[in-house]
């Protein structure tokens, strides 16, 4: 009988080893498979549905005219559609207005928390707060606020500094400065935290080196605090860009895209075509017309900023 062929031990060591080895370098992904994969459906089903539903005739209160449209919802928004250049013009100005104002604002408070002071921690606290106001609760807040009997513009009237029955939300003079206001109380918050975080992170030793040098407060601040905070400003510049564009919930509570459609975005005018006229096609034809607007300057912005390199 012939004898059985043994494998050297080494063989086996090695072979042992591989299956050991092979199996931790998995388990990670193998246990964030489940959690990905959920998300994967709640993210991939809406986008691809909306795909879909801007290719279709989808309105439920007239099923006899749905159906197969094609291109005709795009070609529909680019030449006869009186509101979408408008809504997005809006969005445009809404989104450079919020987001510069935002920043600026920002960095000043992060600026300033982050000095040594009394009550420094107090003050973060107070400072931050009013990100973790929901948008629903901040709307309704400066509803509050903007009230013509009893809010501000009735206290400015017992002062003598305006009439009574003053409505800032109706009146088209106004409405836009106070819905900014009104968003810049919880969108300032967002950049001051981010911008924080990245200036503790600067050592110490270079503002030293440089007081040594003879460098002024607004020398050390342009060569060395604003490139160490370059890409904390350029991603929550992006974020908070992306956010602000999609804004529906506060100009939606505060004025509904009123007066005269003077404050609708386009993300406003897309609710209103969905849920209103329950133009569910069009409204998703609008939507996708949105996504690659906002994709194709999120690129176009990543480039020109050059997000994650030197800056040079």
């Amino acid at each position: 009988m012939a004898s059985a062929v043994t494998k050297p031990p080494q063989a086996v060591t090695a072979r042992g080893r591989r299956r050991t080895g092979a199996t931790p370098r998995r388990l990670p992904y193998l246990l964030i498979a489940p959690a990905g994969l959920l998300m994967l459906g709640f993210i991939a089903y809406p986008v691809l549905s909306v795909f879909y539903y801007s290719l279709q005739h989808y309105n439920p209160t007239k099923p006899w005219r749905n159906g197969f449209a094609g291109m005709e919802n795009f070609t529909r928004i680019f030449t006869d559609d009186p509101h979408f250049w408008g809504t997005l013009t809006f969005s445009l100005k809404w989104v450079v207005v919020e987001v510069t104002l935002q920043l600026l604002f920002g960095l000043a408070l992060a600026l300033i928390v982050n000095q040594t002071f009394v009550g420094r921690a107090l003050g973060r606290a107070l400072v931050f707060s009013p990100w973790a106001v929901s948008g629903v609760l901040t709307s309704a807040i400066w509803v509050l606020l903007y009230n013509s009997q009893t809010g501000i513009s009735r206290y400015l009237a017992d002062m003598g500094m305006g009439t009574y029955g003053t409505s800032w939300l109706s009146d088209t003079a106004t409405v836009f400065p106070a819905a900014i206001i009104a968003d810049l109380w919880r969108g300032v918050p967002f950049f001051a935290i981010l911008i924080l975080a990245d200036l503790q992170s600067v050592p110490k030793d270079l503002y030293e080196a440089a007081e040594v040098d003879g460098a002024g407060r607004v020398r050390q601040f342009v060569h060395i605090t604003l490139p160490h905070i370059r890409d904390a400003i350029v991603l929550s510049t992006l974020l908070r860009a992306v956010w602000e564009f999609n804004n529906v919930d506060l100009l939606y509570t505060l004025t509904g895209g009123g007066p005269a459609g003077e404050t609708t975005t386009l993300p406003l005018y897309i609710a209103h075509t969905s849920v209103d006229a329950h133009n569910f096609g069009y409204a998703s034809a609008l939507t996708t017309v949105a996504f690659v607007i906002l994709l194709f300057c999120s690129m176009v912005y990543l480039r020109l900023s050059k997000f994650g390199g030197d800056g040079k």
